[in-house]
């Protein structure tokens, strides 16, 4: 199979998105992809179907603990929704069309809006564990040295072969978001993420580094999958959960604290409920922007 642009073959996203028509009823306008530790997202969905992405052809199994590994299509706030709980990373040693291959397929099922979910650690000293940053930008570092979802042979039908990605996080989607925070107990603000490629935390001098040129807040995913919805005329939301402060300067003994994936996955399991009912909230505000 050869890759393309935005994705693998699009005969293969093709075959996904067949076998996601053949477990549910449902056609989804709306998409979803929830983070690490977010998967209770998919207790909203009402009259929900769920097929793994390992019975989905070309669907990247996710290996990283708290990513279920399922596609869940229902109705969230009466919107017909499909929520991916889990993604790939490239850290896995997936290439960055795999990345972003189920970002195609949602797209192929009808889905024209895309919400991204991540947990992220937060470089701006005014966030703080269990903040929502809205992302205003990013900073795709990878993408910047060629791992790019869109390297390859172009489809012309698909998108076009640069595109713009000013705006890429869709201005009126954000206000929405801010605007619905509140009644869920959100805190909320705009910010810039900076994606790494992972797997290990940055250093402190990486972290002031990012801070620098510009980044709020730093995880390792959500940007290919941005640019390659883009790529498909999609509109975008980036959500990033707040789970822990990232250091700026070492420990002052040796042995200090480090950050670890448990504690990540503890706050967006703590954090989860309040942002699955800010998402259902916003989903037929969304939905009424069409």
């Amino acid at each position: 199979m050869t890759p393309t642009a935005a994705g693998l073959a699009p005969d293969a996203i093709a075959a996904a998105a067949d076998a996601v028509r053949a477990a549910t009823v449902h056609a989804p306008r709306l998409a979803i992809v929830a983070g690490s530790g977010l998967a209770a997202l998919c207790e909203r969905l009402e009259g929900a179907d769920q097929v793994a992405f390992a019975d989905l052809p070309g669907w990247p199994p996710s290996t990283t603990p708290g990513h279920a590994g399922r596609l869940a299509i229902g109705l969230l706030g009466g919107v017909p929704t499909a929520v991916a709980l889990g993604r790939a990373h490239l850290y896995e040693g997936y290439s960055p069309a795999e990345v972003a291959f189920g970002i195609g397929v949602l797209h192929r099922l009808g889905a024209r809006t895309l919400v991204v979910t991540n947990a992220a650690g937060g470089l701006d000293p005014a966030l703080t564990p269990g903040d929502v940053m809205v992302i205003a930008d990013h900073l795709f570092l990878p993408g910047m040295a060629g791992a790019s979802p869109l390297r390859g042979p172009n489809d012309p039908a698909r998108g076009p072969r640069f595109p713009a990605m000013v705006n890429a996080y869709d201005p009126g989607l954000r206000r929405l978001a801010i605007a619905h925070a509140p009644a869920a107990g959100i805190v909320a603000r705009e910010g810039v993420y900076a994606m790494v490629a992972g797997p290990s935390f940055e250093t402190p001098a990486e972290a002031r580094f990012l801070l620098a040129i510009g980044a709020d807040a730093v995880g390792m995913s959500t940007a290919p999958e941005v640019v390659a919805a883009r790529h498909l005329g999609m509109r975008c939301l980036g959500l990033s959960l707040i789970t822990n402060r990232v250091a700026l300067a070492p420990p002052s003994r040796a042995g200090g604290p480090a950050v670890l994936h448990d504690e990540v996955l503890a706050q967006g399991a703590a954090s989860a409920p309040r942002m699955a009912a800010w998402l259902e909230a916003l989903a037929p505000a969304i939905d009424a922007e069409r």
